[in-house]
């Protein structure tokens, strides 16, 4: 099986998927109702920790999360009618969109690599993306691997673009991309990226060297924290069982009980 966890443990003892897991839950303060797609662990256990950390931070704007797949955190019944019909009329907040390629403008490829239709590559395909992506008004770039694979100069195939034309109705876009060595803004304006923190253990020469896109650093740039104690804890208590009711195999790599 998948591996999610890569061999970053440093002398404090906080897995990179730990770091990633709670970096997701900072972007997702403050939103009502996050919406998780399917093979997500990583985000549905930032989601779970955004929850966690408003009930008792924030008890009367709790966050709601529906993750694909999910008997018991789940708002929806039918999967992605659902979705696309909340999406539709304002009822998600937040949602995830990964890619096998992501250009420096936010576009995204889902279809395949190389000059389409005779794709050398297939990918699963673009599953309205689009749609979500002009919808959702807060919308995380995620992708683990970080390479000039994955982020291109140009992505080979538009499945979703982060363009909005003068006279679009697109309440959402792009707000960030995660990835496995750093943290990147995005400025819907300039549709451009901005590195806004470092993971522990990369540096900035190492992130220029995998990125085929060129990218603005934030004034404050700096090493991406780690969770503090209390919500370390939640990660590796609360989160790990609610996790584990969708991904068992992934909850059971995490440190914890």
């Amino acid at each position: 099986m998948t591996s999610y966890l890569s061999n970053d443990q440093p002398a404090s003892g906080i897995l990179a998927v730990e770091r990633l897991i709670h970096v997701i839950a900072g972007l997702l303060k403050g939103v009502r109702h996050v919406a998780v797609g399917a093979s997500s662990p990583i985000p549905g256990s930032g989601a779970l920790l955004a929850r966690a950390l408003s009930e008792r931070d924030a008890p009367k704007q709790q966050t709601r999360v529906s993750i694909l797949g999910s008997k018991k955190h789940n708002a929806f019944t039918n999967g992605g009618v659902e979705l696309f019909d909340m999406a539709a009329t304002g009822r998600i907040d937040a949602f995830f969109l990964g890619g096998g390629q992501i250009d420096g403008q936010a576009n995204i490829n889902l279809v395949g690599s190389g000059a389409y239709p005779q794709s050398e590559v297939r990918w699963p395909g673009s599953f309205g993306s689009a749609y979500l992506y002009h919808l959702v008004p807060r919308v995380i770039l995620f992708r683990e691997e970080h390479s000039r694979r994955v982020f291109v100069p140009k992505v080979d195939f538009v499945s979703a673009s982060s363009y909005r034309g003068d006279g679009d109705y697109r309440p959402g876009g792009p707000v960030a991309l995660l990835t496995g060595l750093c943290l990147f803004h995005f400025d819907p304006l300039r549709r451009r990226f901005k590195l806004k923190s470092i993971h522990p253990g990369h540096q900035l020469d190492e992130i220029r060297d995998q990125t085929g896109f060129d990218f603005d650093l934030a004034d404050d740039l700096g090493f991406t924290p780690d969770p503090s104690d209390d919500r370390l804890a939640l990660i590796r208590d609360r989160v790990k069982r609610e996790i584990g009711e969708t991904y068992p195999h992934f909850a059971s790599q995490l440190v914890g009980n």
